[in-house]
């Protein structure tokens, strides 16, 4: 599908999921608060919890991301950090 000329907010976007679709936003945020808030309490960066990754700074959830699926831009999986 070709994209379209006209720029979408990411704004836009939210008072469509609420507004068309009846998605409750607020509902949805207070739920990624809940499950990162002992990895906030203990100065995270991110978070894996049930194959979805968490990205945290200064305390504020940035991102949120399937933890299995490929990188969109590149179509190769998502390199994680090694550990040692």
């Amino acid at each position: 599908m070709k994209h379209p000329r006209t720029q979408v907010t990411d704004h836009a976007v939210l008072r469509y999921l609420e507004r068309v679709h009846g998605i409750d936003v607020e509902h949805v945020r207070r739920t990624i608060g809940h499950r990162v808030d002992h990895a906030v309490d203990l100065g995270a960066c991110g978070l894996t919890l049930d194959g979805i990754n968490y990205k945290i700074e200064g305390g504020v959830v940035v991102t949120v991301l399937i933890a299995s699926r490929p990188d969109i831009r590149t179509g190769r999986k998502r390199q994680g950090r090694s550990r040692p």
